[in-house]
């Protein structure tokens, strides 16, 4: 582009980021004066609402820990069979393994 294509706007038109700043805050403090006070808690608390279901999920929860404890309970399983030790048998060698055993060792 050559510089003489383009035209210079003019000082005044241009608008600066603080004029918007103001402008939203400006429309932002109208808002609010318009919308008067809202409650933001209910005059008297809702028991259906808040407590009751608290209290139920509690109870559920406390009914679950004490039937996850009576199942785990040792006493309720039936107890291991330990399989009888096997019968002691009386072992044979030949005559001289022994000393045969320890040449191999030596050497």
């Amino acid at each position: 582009m050559k510089r003489q294509e383009v035209t210079e706007s003019p000082v005044g038109k241009w608008t600066r980021p603080d004029d918007y700043i103001e402008a939203l805050a400006l429309k932002r403090t109208l808002r609010r004066k318009r919308r008067g006070r809202e409650r933001t808690e209910p005059e008297y608390p809702r028991l259906l609402l808040s407590t009751v279901p608290f209290l139920a999920l509690l109870g559920l929860l406390g009914v679950l820990a004490v039937a996850i404890m009576v199942a785990a309970f040792p006493g309720a399983q039936p107890a291991e069979k330990t399989p009888p030790p096997p019968a002691k048998q009386q072992g044979v060698a030949a005559k001289g393994w022994f000393e045969e055993a320890q040449r191999e060792f030596h050497h």
